[in-house]
């Protein structure tokens, strides 16, 4: 099992910054991909931004410029840094991963598991 925990959230005023955390834990041989999206009230789950191993990002066209994300390998930990907030930012914000495990008979497979979720609230 792996459980994927997320932390950094809260409120902030308009044009500030927040640095978000998921760090994964449990049964993982690696991480192929890691990423984060959000929901606001009444909205669909979107796509914020999202790194593979080797490095490679791509971001929601809302966010670029504004928001980074980076990951640390070794703690199995992607972080999301977001400058200049905007209203619009309110959203829980969940991580994702897709990861490597092996299973007892030796085989491996790949699985997506996601975070509890954690509240960004832009106040304007």
């Amino acid at each position: 099992q792996v459980q994927l925990v997320e932390s950094g959230g809260g409120l902030v005023q308009a044009g500030g910054s927040l640095r978000l955390s998921c760090a994964a834990s449990g049964s993982i041989f690696s991480i192929n991909a890691m990423g984060w999206y959000r929901q606001a009230p009444g909205k669909q789950r979107e796509l914020v931004a999202r790194i593979i191993s080797g490095g490679s990002t791509n971001y929601a066209d809302s966010v670029k410029g504004r928001f980074t994300i980076s990951r640390d390998n070794a703690k199995n930990t992607v972080y999301l840094q977001m400058n200049s907030l905007k209203a619009e930012d309110t959203a829980v914000y969940y991580c994702n991963a897709d990861v490597v495990t092996y299973s007892s008979g030796g085989s491996s497979y790949t699985a997506r598991y996601w975070g509890q979720g954690t509240q960004v609230t832009v106040s304007s």
